[in-house]
């Protein structure tokens, strides 16, 4: 499922906040910038809405909850569904929000194209053949490159349950148009997204 921030108007961003539980609300009361707490709101009302219509419960009454993270055991892990077999992930970036449902662990992630200061800065978090997948391509090739390997790396982290506490640069996923299927058991599709993202 695709949204885009810009298309609600302030009706949609009132109900979008009513569906949020306890917790959603507070955390996006905490953010400084209104465009970054719209896109969590509309972000996380998007996720409940489809968990809804999969579901069967009222947006607003579905019991989120997270697994203890990979990391350090703390509560703030994956968010997963209370009581349910459906698996979902959640990512938003800009002005876009994108939800994943799946009966099995899934990932999803988009990312607006990376800038060369992004690329530079997380250069580490490639595995080294799609360094030099990245670095056989001309200057103006890269950004695009570089940003699909992110998010598919991400989406995949995301699927684990891991996130980026496991290191990006384990797994190759290719800076190509067509991904690679990081082991047995996993599949990594690009989806369509408007120009600009990955």
């Amino acid at each position: 499922y695709l949204a885009r921030v810009a298309e609600q108007d302030a009706r949609t961003l009132r109900y979008a906040r009513e569906v949020l539980d306890a917790e959603e609300r507070a955390r996006a009361r905490a953010f400084r910038h209104g465009r970054d707490r719209d896109a969590y709101v509309v972000a996380h009302a998007a996720l409940r809405n489809v968990l809804s219509v999969v579901t069967g419960v009222r947006a607003d009454a579905l019991a989120l909850t997270r697994e203890p993270c990979a990391g350090c055991g703390g509560p703030h892990g994956r968010p997963v569904l209370s009581a349910s077999g459906v698996h979902f992930s959640l990512s938003h970036s800009g002005g876009l929000v994108l939800v994943a449902l799946a009966p099995a662990p899934v990932g999803v992630d988009v990312e607006e194209l990376a800038t060369v200061k992004v690329m530079l800065s997380a250069q580490s978090a490639l595995h080294r053949a799609e360094a030099d997948e990245l670095a056989r391509l001309p200057a103006y090739g890269r950004p695009a490159a570089f940003t699909r390997a992110w998010v598919r790396k991400e989406a995949y982290l995301k699927g684990l349950g891991t996130g980026l506490v496991r290191n990006p640069a384990l797994d190759y996923l290719g800076t190509g148009p067509s991904p690679a299927d990081p082991a047995p058991g996993w599949a990594v599709r690009d989806v369509l997204v408007p120009s600009g993202y990955a």
